[in-house]
């Protein structure tokens, strides 16, 4: 299933407290090989989804081309006894998140995680703060050194017309000057900030939305996003798939896991 993420017209979360970094790694790395040993147990649509990433709103973390395995067993409700038994767990800040897009759900979205419930969010000068703590962003690619008003200074005075969840967010979730994350919502945004239509221009990600995160790239092909976005010229990109299939392949990303970042603030 691929993943029909809307290239964006523009230059491209209760507070809770993260484990201590040293600790962090391990438990995730184990969860997430739980997961990969059921899916090759148990393989099925119910746990793992595949999808390919059409668009760079996520360069560098995750390239055009990619192609995904989607756990979608980690955020799923956990039951009296399975949440015993296998590694559920909700949503962190710093995750990658696949979700339904909320403007039109046919479509299917993947970006981070950087505000959680409660949370309050602003951006200054391309600079992300939450809870009044200037991010640590290593994964954040910038490909323009020209501030926008609203894009890069957030929430500013909108540029450009939003639609209407967007406008919605800026009416009511705006206090001092920042956006606070309400109930059962996700404010999200891609890493490569500059090209990403994420929650500063749609708004909220509603919790319900959201289907899993990535787990691993399990192949990943030099291509471009009309190719993969437009049927009238795929048959030229299963002609390219024909002819390049060895040399277009990025070997070093096969089987790569996909990690969530998950700093102390």
């Amino acid at each position: 299933m691929n993943e029909q993420e809307v290239a964006s017209p523009v230059p491209q979360a209760a507070t809770i407290t993260p484990e201590p970094a040293r600790t962090e790694f391990p438990r995730n790395a184990l969860a997430e090989w739980a997961v990969i040993v059921l899916v090759l147990l148990f393989g099925t649509t119910n746990l793992v989804q595949a999808f390919v990433i059409p668009t760079g709103s996520m360069e560098d973390t995750l390239l055009v081309g990619d192609h995904v395995l989607v756990d979608k067993l980690t955020y799923a409700p956990a039951g009296p006894v399975s949440k015993y038994l296998l590694p559920y767990r909700d949503i962190q800040r710093g995750d990658i998140i696949v979700f339904r897009y909320p403007v039109d759900p046919k479509q299917i979205f993947v970006k981070r995680a950087i505000g959680l419930p409660g949370d309050r969010i602003r951006i200054e000068n391309k600079q992300v703060f939450r809870n009044g703590v200037k991010l640590e962003e290593p994964y954040v690619y910038h490909k323009s050194d020209i501030i926008e008003a609203y894009r890069d200074n957030f929430p500013d005075q909108p540029y450009l017309s939003l639609n209407e969840r967007a406008m919605e967010m800026i009416e009511h979730n705006v206090a001092r000057g920042e956006v606070v994350v309400p109930e059962n919502a996700i404010f999200a945004m891609g890493d490569n900030r500059d090209r990403s239509l994420d929650s500063r221009f749609w708004g909220f990600v509603p919790r319900e939305n959201i289907i899993g995160k990535p787990l691993m790239v399990y192949w990943s092909y030099n291509t471009t996003t009309d190719r993969l976005t437009d049927p009238t010229i795929s048959i030229r990109h299963i002609t390219d798939l024909a002819q390049h299939f060895f040399t277009k392949t990025r070997w070093d990303r096969s089987f790569r896991l996909i990690h969530g970042y998950h700093s102390n603030n």
